[in-house]
């Protein structure tokens, strides 16, 4: 059975969706004002993550992922620029949807935008109004927090102790410095809707509230997000949507850990970012999701240029292992067995690459002695895939997911290095398996110095020999 830990309770707990076979989840995506960098890219890898394990384990996933395209922070960006919001949301939208494909993250399977959704959000305000637990003032909505039963129990948070530094800000009229606003009367160059309350536009607790409920109903299964989100935005979402239903939000409240730079948060306020775009161009999409999944979801990540290194080294490992290997054989069932422990216990990417990793070396001192590994390979594909992880076209010889070598940017190259080493043929295909046969007879009569020289010549042009227990096995670099 999978355990997950609930922020709502704190405390590790069995996983049982509403519905039998049945997953409905939320995660608050991103507020397009700006690039997206490493934190964004976390939180969508660690939830899609979430997802595919969850589907693999035979559940039928309904999967939500909003877009907030009207917020404060994006009217104040797009004024900054010199744009229009709705410019800057179209830009940063298909920048940040750019930045989750190279990561392999799944589209969901609802992404509503906030500005769709005026309608649905302006009928929770009226409920929440009519029930006493909101009120007009100066064109704005408030909520009544101290009138919210159990406000804090996702955070922890006492209002009382709250209290102590809530102040009230110039241009606001709420009655009680802890209220938050719900709507938000419109100003001039704003983007504005008409209301009850007049024109204006939503507060952005009130957006995911809205959303959710539309796409998922109430209760749904699993709300998600970042640990940053835990207050106010959702302790906000639980109080407003618990006061206007009388029911519960969503049973499971997961967060992930923050990327850290040099043990410090990565923060817009203090600009210590890494653009996620300009990590994607460094590392490649792969080596970056294998990144973010070698630690633990919950958990804090630190991030640096070597353990991007060491993420790129390892998915080479993975699929110099595959190249090595021949598919079709069923995978071993106990790997997929440890990985599935792995797995269950709070979704521990990090144990479940331990496991998968292990089969890989395993695998690897099987094949040099002349063993075989099919079914460790089978199953390191099947985890690889669990994970998200594509390694790419099946690349195990020239014949086979590499098109040939037809398109051989070198092949002058390729050409000349066969001259030298007197191997003669028709096209590049032929020269190469020359090239390897010859490296083959001059190891076999310890002319090192001659293999090294068909093997690095090679390598010079982009194709790279491996010795495996079956033979040369060559790829692309």
């Amino acid at each position: 059975m999978i355990h997950l830990y609930n922020t709502l309770g704190r405390r590790r707990m069995p996983f049982q969706p509403l519905e039998r076979g049945r997953v409905r989840m939320y995660v608050c995506g991103p507020t397009v004002q700006s690039e997206p960098h490493l934190g964004h890219g976390r939180s969508a890898v660690a939830f899609d993550a979430i997802r595919r394990y969850l589907t693999w384990r035979g559940y039928r996933v309904t999967y939500v992922r909003n877009v907030t395209d009207v917020d404060d922070k994006i009217i104040v960006a797009a004024r900054r620029k010199g744009v229009a919001p709705e410019e800057l949301v179209d830009g940063m939208t298909a920048r940040f949807r750019e930045c989750f494909r190279a990561l392999n993250v799944s589209p969901p399977d609802e992404e509503p935008a906030a500005t769709a959704h005026i309608g649905e959000m302006q009928e929770l305000i009226a409920r929440l109004v009519e029930r006493g637990l909101a009120y007009p003032s100066g064109g704005d909505v408030y909520f009544r927090v101290r009138e919210a039963d159990g406000y804090g129990k996702l955070s922890g948070r006492n209002p009382d102790q709250l209290r102590a530094g809530a102040r009230v800000e110039p241009g606001e009229h709420k009655r009680d410095p802890l209220d938050f606003a719900l709507w938000k009367g419109a100003k001039p160059g704003e983007p504005s809707w008409e209301s009850p309350w007049g024109a204006g536009r939503p507060g952005w607790h009130i957006e995911c509230s809205a959303m959710s409920a539309k796409y998922l109903g109430t209760p749904f299964d699993i709300h998600a997000g970042g640990a940053d989100l835990i207050f106010p935005h959702h302790e906000n979402e639980i109080a407003q949507s618990e006061g206007a239903d009388g029911g519960r939000l969503a049973n499971y409240w997961l967060h992930n850990g923050m990327v850290n730079l040099q043990g410090e948060k990565m923060s817009k306020s203090t600009g210590r970012l890494i653009d996620l775009a300009g990590a994607l161009a460094q590392a490649g999409g792969v080596a970056l999701r294998l990144f973010y999944l070698r630690s633990a979801y919950r958990s804090p990540l630190e991030f640096s240029a070597g353990h991007l290194d060491e993420a790129a080294a390892g998915l080479e490992r993975l699929r110099a292992f595959r190249r090595r290997t021949a598919p079709g054989a069923p995978p071993d069932p106990d790997v997929l067995a440890r990985f599935t422990e792995a797995m269950d216990d709070d979704f521990n990417t990090a144990e479940g690459l331990a496991v998968l990793f292990e089969a890989v070396r395993e695998g690897n001192t099987r094949l040099d002695r002349g063993r075989s590994a099919d079914g460790l390979a089978a199953a390191a594909t099947e985890m690889t895939t669990v994970l998200g992880l594509d390694l790419g076209p099946d690349a195990r010889d020239d014949r086979d997911g590499l098109g040939g070598l037809g398109d051989l940017t070198d092949a002058a190259g390729l050409a000349s290095l066969a001259r030298a080493h007197g191997v003669i043929g028709d096209d590049p295909g032929q020269l190469l398996d020359g090239l390897i046969a010859a490296r083959s007879r001059a190891r076999a009569s310890r002319e090192w110095a001659a293999a090294d020289g068909i093997r690095d010549g090679l390598a010079r042009i982009g194709i790279l020999l491996e010795d495996t227990a079956d033979g040369v096995r060559w790829h692309r670099s």
